[in-house]
């Protein structure tokens, strides 16, 4: 696992020029897997499907380089809302290329590759909202996630076309976006305060409040599940 790992990160470093004018291609792969100096069968074995998983992992990649800024920056001072737009700024930046951001924009924007880029946006925001210590574990730890990760893909499109210095306007519209999710949830306690629409939203309140977050922990007494430290049930 180790070796596939190293094999993904030469490959990704050799990659980024290729994508500007190939994008994420089967030339592109065959390029990089030429310029890294790596055998081509250990390449498929790290990247089977050549370019797209590639296009994964230079997401993912994106993902550690925000939480390790994360780490290093003092975001005390900061209100939460602020602490969330530093955290999609720290993932933006994250990224030193826009044209291979936007090739993987138009590469996950594909109908067959939809839900990949879907699930690519829901972990970024998953991992932020666990970075800033959320202990949800209701509906709101999926409408939290689904709300940011709409503020996300909305700032990396405008990001995508923004021409400013600094990127100004876009950390201008991610305050705005953030502003507006704010606002929501503030109607939102305001109708929790409200007795005649609390009882008006029992019964959908109720219903709601019986969704939870998926469970962080394994399930040891299902099939399925192998632990290094227990012997195979075939033995």
């Amino acid at each position: 696992m180790a070796e596939n790992q190293s094999v993904t990160e030469a490959l990704l470093d050799a990659i980024s020029i290729h994508v500007a004018f190939d994008g994420w291609s089967k030339d592109s792969f065959e390029a990089a897997v030429m310029d890294a100096g790596v055998d081509m069968a250990d390449a498929l074995a790290a990247c089977p499907r050549g370019a797209y998983d590639l296009a994964i992992a230079y997401h993912k990649r994106g993902d550690q380089m925000m939480l390790a800024r994360f780490k290093t920056e003092d975001l005390s001072d900061l209100r939460y809302s602020e602490k969330i737009a530093a955290l999609v700024r720290f993932r933006i930046e994250a990224v030193g290329d826009k044209e291979a951001v936007r090739k993987a924009s138009a590469l996950f924007a594909l109908p067959a590759n939809a839900g990949d880029g879907a699930k690519l946006i829901w972990n970024t925001c998953d991992l932020i909202w666990n970075a800033l210590g959320d202990t949800s574990d209701d509906v709101n730890w999926y409408t939290k996630r689904a709300t940011l990760s709409g503020v996300y893909g909305s700032c990396v499109l405008f990001w995508l076309g923004d021409d400013s210095e600094g990127n100004a306007d876009t950390w201008a519209f991610l305050d705005r976006r953030i502003e507006n999710v704010m606002q929501i949830e503030k109607i939102k306690a305001g109708v929790r305060k409200n007795p005649l629409l609390t009882g008006l939203f029992a019964a959908p309140n109720w219903f709601l409040s019986q969704i939870k977050a998926p469970s962080s922990q394994r399930m040891q007494d299902v099939p399925g599940y192998w632990a290094a430290d227990k012997k195979s049930h075939s033995e």
